[in-house]
């Protein structure tokens, strides 16, 4: 397998364009360095790479394949080969490519459609912003980076981190600490999503968690008392001592010509300050603005309809759920790093049985050495304080 050029860099990899020898196809490749620094990082690579595998649908990144592991002692990096994208809606949005109505409600039904496949197999992304959603050419769009996603936890005693998805896109019970979320985290950072592609620019954008808190207040109105129960004494000291604020939501009309009363009526449903109150991401799906989406996916760009002589044969399910919950009980047996690359390599493994001929790297290409000596941004800061 060739090298040919680096494409994205993140928190937990590195991500190359190479070619796929075996049919001379463009894909991507992820590289997953320093997996056996420690327990967390073991477990949290051993996660990403079973969802990577248990995925299946069209608006969701998948493993296409993972590259040969050498013998376990020398097992240190990862190697997981995906579909090839060409962008992502961050570069989509920042970019003076004009951003039609059409466009944004195909974007948007293709997120939401993804989204409502994770949650409907128990899994929280925990990091949805325009940068982690690939598209291409012709409007695909993928839900990619999983390094921070996870089983959703039933049990709301459990304590789960508020070191999750970029600040901007964070919704406001992880903002005021806490310590139990779900699924509705991942709706707000599409409602945020939403309103910058509608105004092209940031909905929140401010410098710290405390005033990214006081710029949802500012537009939401202050929150009633119920709101803030499971915030943090902090979190909620602060609310409750600054001045009384009256929503100001009739602002997100002024984002763009494309802000219509629906298309509002949307947003506000998902930029709900109670998580509990805030519309899920399969109920987002039934919402009217997005029927011009639904219908132009489905009419000419999915892969689950197709046309015949006679017209278009439509699949009876336009936004499948998933066939299964993602399992994660293995992790709770997972006691060594050792454990943990012995698990990993067996997995790699039986993957890889009856499959096409496995892969390695080509030490012989041009880029090898670049792409051997390329890393992750925080890798080697990833905490050995426990994960949830």
């Amino acid at each position: 397998m060739e090298p040919d050029r680096p494409i994205g860099y993140g928190a937990f990899g590195v991500v190359w364009s190479v070619t796929d020898p075996r049919d001379g196809r463009k894909v991507a490749l992820k590289k997953m360095p320093n997996v056996f620094q420690n327990l967390v990082s073991c477990k949290r690579v051993f996660r990403e790479l079973r969802m990577l595998c248990f995925f299946k649908h069209d608006n969701v990144l998948s493993a296409l394949d993972i590259l040969q592991p050498p013998q376990i002692d020398c097992f240190e990096e990862i190697y997981v080969i995906t579909e090839l994208m060409q962008s992502d809606l961050h570069k989509v949005i920042v970019s003076p490519q004009p951003l039609t109505t059409d466009h944004i409600k195909v974007f948007l039904y293709q997120i939401l459609r993804g989204l409502k496949y994770l949650h409907s197999a128990g899994i929280l992304h925990r990091d949805i912003k325009p940068g982690n959603l690939l598209v291409n050419s012709n409007c695909l769009l993928k839900i990619c980076d999983f390094g921070l996603a996870r089983v959703e936890e039933p049990d709301p005693s459990r304590h789960m981190t508020q070191e999750v998805v970029t600040q901007y896109y964070r919704a406001p019970e992880v903002l005021m600490g806490c310590r139990h979320y779900g699924s509705a985290i991942d709706v707000w950072s599409v409602g945020c999503i939403f309103a910058e592609l509608l105004g092209r620019r940031i909905l929140f954008q401010a410098q710290s968690p405390i005033q990214q808190l006081d710029l949802i207040t500012d537009l939401l109105g202050t929150p009633p008392l119920s709101a803030l129960a499971s915030a943090c004494e902090g979190a909620r000291a602060h609310i409750l001592r600054g001045p009384h604020k009256p929503p100001s939501l009739s602002v997100l009309y002024m984002l763009s010509d494309g802000a219509t009363h629906e298309a509002v009526h949307l947003l506000c449903r998902m930029l709900v300050f109670d998580p509990a109150k805030r519309i899920s991401g399969g109920d987002a799906l039934s919402h009217p603005y997005l029927d011009e989406g639904r219908l132009r996916y489905h009419t000419c760009m999915c892969r689950c309809c197709y046309s015949v002589a006679g017209g278009r044969v439509y699949t009876r399910d336009f936004e499948p759920a998933a066939e299964r919950p993602f399992s994660h009980s293995y992790e709770n047996s997972l006691l060594s790093v050792w454990q943990g690359k012995e698990l990993i390599h067996r997995f790699i493994t039986e993957h890889q049985q009856g499959k096409r001929v496995p892969l390695c790297i080509n030490p012989q290409s041009a880029a090898f050495k670049t792409f051997i000596r390329s890393t992750a941004w925080h890798s080697s800061k990833v905490s050995r304080k426990e994960e949830r």
